[in-house]
Parts: C-alpha cells; sequence; structure tokens
C-alpha cells in the first residue's frame, strides 16, 4: 500500500463516527469508567481537570474524582449518582464518538431509552461483587428492543474482588446468554477496573490471563456502518416552502431531512397517507440543485404536480411505499409515572406527524427475570416494557422498527400535559422472543 493511500485510510477512519451509551446499575462506576476514559485518552482540557481536581479536594479526597467530569448536576454530585442524559463528544487518531453516559437509578432508565435509542454499541457496567442484577437484565432489554447492533459487558472493579478470572467468566456467561436469549447481534465482555485505570486505555498488568481489547481499543475497532442509503428511502416533510415572491411566483418545495435511503430526481413517488402519486422535478440542498440526496441530508424536494401535501406527510418511492394504517402494533417501554391503561386516550408522534390515539390493548408485558411475556396485564407502569396495541384517529405510515429506527419508531404523549407516555418500537419486540399466549382481538375502535 502506498503511503499516500495509507495516509487517505487513516483519515477516513478518523472521521468515522461511534455513537454509544453507558448503562448498569446504580454505583456499578459508569461516570467513573467515563471519567477514566476521556482522562487517559487525553480528551480532557486542562481547565477541566483542574475544576475537577479542586472540586475533589473540596470533597476531602486525595486524588481526584473523575466521575466529576461526566456528573455535572449539582443533585449528581451531591448524591453520587447520575440523573441525567451526560452526552460527551471527543476523538482519537483513530475515530470519532459521542458519548451518552446514562443513568443506572431503575428511576431514570428512561434517560437511557434516551441515550440508547441512537446508539451503534451499548456498554453495560457490572460490579464484579454483585453480578448481573435486575437493572443489568432491563439495559440489556432496552438495548435489544432498540437493536442496538453491538453491545459491551464491561465487568467492573476487577480489583475489589482480587482480579479473580473465575469471578468475570461467571459474570460473562450469564450475561451473554440472557442477552442471546432478547436477540443481541454481539456481545464482549471485558474485565476492567475504571477507578485504577485496567483495561479502560491501557491493558491491565493484573489481569495476564485476559488476552481481548481494552475498552478504548473495541471502540476504536467495532465495524459501524451509518449507510442509511441501503434502507427504505423516506422523507418525513417537515415545512412547506412558498414563498410567493416576484422571483419565484410559483415555487412550491417541501423541506425536511430524508430519514432513509436517497431520493433522486425523476424518481417517482408516494405521498403517504393519500396515496396519491407523482414525479421529483427537483431536489434543492444547501441552496443548489442536485440529481440525488440521501439520508441524513437536509433538502427541499420539488415535485410535477400540486398535491395537498402538509407537515407530516410521508415522501417515499412508489415501488417500497409503506403501507398507512390507524392499526399500529408495537412494543414500547414505558416512561412515564402514571400508568399506561387500556382505553387511554393519547397523541402518537411519528416523525413529524402527531395524531390522536387510543390504547386498545395491552396484550403483554415482559417479565424480565426469565424473559417471559405476561399476559393480559391490563397497565404499564414506569419502566414496564410491554406490547400494546395502538388505533389512530388518522392513517399513518409506520414501518418495522427492524427495518427502520427512524420511522419505525413513535411517542405516545400525555394531550393533557405534553408528557412522554411510552416509546415505541413498531413491529417485533426481539429478535428473539419467547412465545405470548394469544389474547383476542378488542373489537368496536372508537375512532
Amino acid at each position: 500500500m502506498s503511503t499516500s493511500t495509507e495516509q487517505l485510510s487513516e483519515q477516513l477512519a478518523a472521521t468515522t463516527l461511534l455513537r454509544f451509551a453507558t448503562a448498569g446499575s446504580v454505583d456499578d462506576g459508569k461516570s467513573t469508567l467515563v471519567g477514566r476514559l476521556l482522562h487517559d485518552s487525553k480528551s480532557v482540557l486542562t481547565d477541566q481537570l483542574e475544576a475537577v481536581e479542586h472540586a475533589s479536594r473540596s470533597r476531602g479526597q486525595e486524588a481526584p474524582d473523575l466521575a466529576l467530569l461526566t456528573d455535572g448536576l449539582r443533585a449528581e454530585r451531591e448524591q453520587g449518582i447520575t440523573i441525567d442524559v451526560a452526552y460527551r463528544y471527543f476523538a482519537t487518531t483513530r475515530r470519532r464518538f459521542i458519548l451518552a453516559d446514562t443513568p443506572g437509578h431503575v428511576q431514570y432508565t428512561r434517560n437511557m431509552v434516551t441515550g440508547a435509542s441512537t446508539a451503534d454499541l451499548a456498554l453495560v457496567l457490572v460490579d464484579a461483587r454483585n453480578g448481573v442484577v435486575e437493572q443489568t437484565r432491563r439495559h440489556a432489554a432496552v438495548a435489544a428492543l432498540l437493536r442496538v447492533p453491538h453491545v459491551v459487558l464491561a465487568v467492573n472493579k476487577m480489583d475489589l474482588v482480587d482480579y479473580q478470572e473465575s469471578v468475570f467468566a461467571s459474570i460473562a456467561e450469564e450475561f451473554t446468554t440472557y442477552a442471546s436469549e432478547l436477540g443481541v447481534p454481539e456481545i464482549t465482555a471485558i474485565p476492567i477496573s475504571a477507578l485504577a485505570g485496567d483495561n479502560v486505555v491501557e491493558p491491565s498488568a493484573h489481569m495476564d490471563w485476559y488476552g481481548g481489547p481494552t475498552v478504548l481499543e473495541h471502540l476504536e475497532t467495532v465495524p459501524v456502518s451509518h449507510d442509511l442509503t441501503a434502507c427504505h428511502a423516506r422523507f418525513p416533510v417537515q415545512y412547506v416552502i412558498r414563498p410567493q415572491t416576484a422571483e419565484h411566483p410559483d415555487y412550491r418545495g417541501y423541506a425536511g431531512q430524508i430519514a432513509a435511503g436517497a431520493f433522486r430526481v425523476g424518481e417517482q413517488i408516494t405521498v403517504l397517507p393519500s396515496g396519491k402519486t407523482t414525479t421529483i422535478t427537483a431536489i434543492d440542498a444547501l441552496g443548489e440543485s442536485v440529481d440525488i440526496a440521501w439520508a441524513p441530508q437536509s433538502v427541499t424536494i420539488r415535485l410535477a404536480d400540486d398535491i395537498d401535501i402538509s407537515r407530516g406527510d410521508l415522501l417515499a418511492p412508489s415501488g417500497d411505499a409503506p403501507t398507512a394504517s390507524q392499526d399500529v402494533e408495537a412494543t414500547v417501554c414505558h416512561v412515564a409515572d402514571q400508568p399506561l391503561v387500556v382505553g387511554q386516550r393519547v397523541l402518537l408522534k411519528h416523525t413529524t406527524r402527531t395524531v390522536k390515539a387510543i390504547v386498545k390493548d395491552i396484550p403483554s408485558r415482559l417479565t424480565l427475570d426469565d424473559l417471559s411475556q405476561h399476559p393480559n396485564p391490563g397497565q404499564l407502569v414506569a419502566n414496564d416494557i410491554g406490547r400494546v396495541r395502538v388505533r389512530t384517529a388518522e392513517p399513518l405510515a409506520v414501518d418495522a422498527y427492524a427495518d427502520s429506527r427512524r420511522t419505525g419508531s413513535f411517542l405516545l404523549i400525555d394531550p393533557a400535559d405534553g408528557t412522554t407516555l411510552a416509546a415505541g418500537m413498531a413491529g417485533e419486540s426481539f429478535a428473539t422472543t419467547k412465545a405470548v399466549a394469544a389474547v383476542d382481538e378488542e373489537e368496536g375502535w372508537d375512532f
């Protein structure tokens, strides 16, 4: 390989982006791991480190508490827990990263859903002294539900169990078995001590029995594909542009961000939910006309026919258009304090469209211990994962979440105060699930 080719390859590698989220139970050491990762990879500015050292000394700590690099809220520092999702941007010579440090407390599982919803990798921490606990199972289930393609199990605090290989092996086997049953496609287990820095950025001198990568090495080398052009092409309309000026008297464009796939001038498209068809005559991007545009570009699309199109409509290739329906069946992670009950009226937000809806049925709730489905629970409470059937007032073009994370997801919202009730993933819940007891369809839609 020539020198110029090598340089080009290095430049391309350095521009790749990995989005990953941390998760784990309370006090498993997530914030300390993130702080250690940032510190040892030289991604912390001098003034940031000085501020952490000052805050640590004021709390009577001799060594800097690296968890303070991410726990920025006063309540987080006082309680020693993570409450909000802390996003951090850093880079090495091999890759750029967007990190979402999510809370471990069961009360804030909703924030873990937020952080992992766009992640390519979930980094799940387990305290080597406690092993796999209920919250570990819940986070594994959420990662599987959100179709996160890569999961790393970081068995932390190995220094407190004398770096015993048998402790690590037992925890890794239990978690891998559980996550595999959920359909997680790839699981990598790494023994670490975030406090001491073992196997975070530098290899550990205390665990010669482990021959795998450090956390950073794995993050830098895990294969990541952001090629959304291979997905079903979808364009949710966000805004209709009608200047009606002397310079542009007849201009009518539909602006938004391409959710997936690619669109080309001359392509026949279908407008959903109306089902009307037309042809793309022009695509405007950054003030210039282009022949093709792809996700995640923000563009304005112009069409051959004057069709009634407004915010919330979806453009898709006529040969690959989803079916619009008023019936949505999905798995949801309930994130609100108040229960979600059968018969409840909600708002359903899908891409740029928000419609009235009613919860017609809750066929099952996932039992985290053995991954069985509890039939007909009647309601879902905070942090429950369950199946729902929703009837919408207007047809929606919803893809299966397995096919598209962007157009297969939605939110259920309380119409009274705008509170987010649940995050939904349309279609089958997990890649592999245990059978659910048959439930009769409820008749008599209100819409």
